[in-house]
């Protein structure tokens, strides 16, 4: 039976600010959440902490599934099973786990801050997960050489209605996510929301100096005070 929430280790989570800094920035600042691309782990993004605006709280979570242990350990958020179509429960089981996630750190403080969602690869398709999920929660959404995830969400219908934004940026000539892939994201994207869309050549399966000016621009805009 496949499970029906893939939970997120709390620990494992890296926060932009000291430990003893995040209730108080949770009541204060937007919070970004950043999910790492398969076989990584949550250090990646948290690379881009010091790239992204110091009005920003960033939490860079570890996806649930290990795939290898040891230094540099790695983990997926969803099996890749068909590459660029992968089994709709088992994305839809990530996409509880990060909001259980979500819930559990929002209830820390009374009020919080508004909710963006930022993703790489597999993480960027579990940004757009969340959002058909839960349209109404988030600001918005960036989806960097992502994609989204085939089959129908109980939230599509309202998210087309809201179309909050979404910045996907991407190559043209990305080797990793399947032409398929890509065709139902330029399908799926503008159809239900705002959608701010970018190409970069050259930087394959990437993010480049020039995707990260435009990404700290769309948040300027759209999740920043």
């Amino acid at each position: 039976m496949l499970p029906s929430l893939l939970p997120v280790d709390d620990a494992a989570t890296l926060w932009s600010v000291p430990a003893g800094e995040v209730d108080d920035a949770l009541a204060h600042r937007p919070l970004l959440v950043l999910m790492h691309g398969y076989g990584s782990n949550e250090a990646d993004l948290a690379g881009l902490f010091g790239h992204l605006g110091d009005d920003l709280l960033m939490a860079s979570l570890r996806a649930p599934l290990p795939l290898r242990v040891g230094p540099g350990s790695g983990y997926a958020w969803f099996p890749i099973t068909q590459p660029g179509n992968p089994d709709a429960a088992l994305v839809d089981a990530a996409a509880r786990g990060v909001r259980r996630w979500l819930e559990d750190t929002q209830a820390r403080v009374r009020v919080h801050g508004p909710v963006g969602l930022l993703g790489f690869s597999q993480g960027g398709a579990m940004a757009v997960q969340l959002l058909r999920h839960f349209p109404e929660s988030f600001g918005c959404v960036v989806n960097l050489s992502g994609f989204v995830a085939g089959g129908l969400v109980a939230g599509d219908e309202a998210l087309s209605q809201i179309r909050p934004p979404v910045f996907w940026g991407r190559d043209v000539a990305d080797p990793v996510i399947t032409g398929e892939a890509v065709a139902r994201t330029r399908a799926f994207l503008p159809a239900h929301t705002t959608l701010t869309s970018r190409l970069y050549p050259g930087v394959g399966h990437g993010i480049s100096g020039e995707e990260l000016t435009d990404v700290v621009a769309f948040l300027a805009e759209h999740l920043t005070p």
